[in-house]
């Protein structure tokens, strides 16, 4: 759901409940009000992104198994941070520390062996700094 399809909401007449109105958004990037608890402020400024631009996203809303043990049970899996079901594509972001890079790009090559019709992108972190250059987004520890 877009921040478009959000704003058109409307409560239930039968709702009895105050409505909270919201005051118009200061930022060019409108925020959701309908916005998951991201793990990193990298994915909330992503998602912005992708709500300017009015395409549908969800966050994180399919883990694929990588590894069973030999009784079956899940040991490894992966969780791509976005899907983006317009696209069927979903993207992982990789900007918390560099050192994640070679371990999630193992996870990558064994999510693509198992699963060939999955369509996924790793956008690295020089990707998401250049992206957040572009719309003029500060990141956290970066000067403006």
């Amino acid at each position: 759901m877009t921040a478009v399809d959000a704003a058109a909401l409307t409560t239930d007449a039968s709702d009895k409940s105050t409505t909270e109105v919201l005051p118009p958004p200061q930022e060019t990037i409108a925020p959701r009000t309908d916005a998951p608890a991201f793990a990193h402020p990298s994915e909330a400024e992503f998602a912005r992104v992708l709500d300017f631009y009015q395409l549908q996203w969800q966050y994180e809303p399919r883990s694929f198994p990588l590894r069973e043990d030999e009784s079956g049970r899940i040991i490894e899996r992966f969780t791509p941070d976005f899907y983006l079901p317009d696209l069927d594509l979903y993207i992982e972001l990789t900007t918390l520390k560099q050192s994640l890079v070679t371990k999630k790009n193992r996870k990558l090559r064994r999510l693509r062996e198992l699963y060939p019709e999955v369509n996924i992108k790793l956008l690295y972190r020089r990707d998401f700094l250049n992206l957040a250059r572009k719309f003029g987004l500060r990141m956290e520890g970066q000067s403006a």
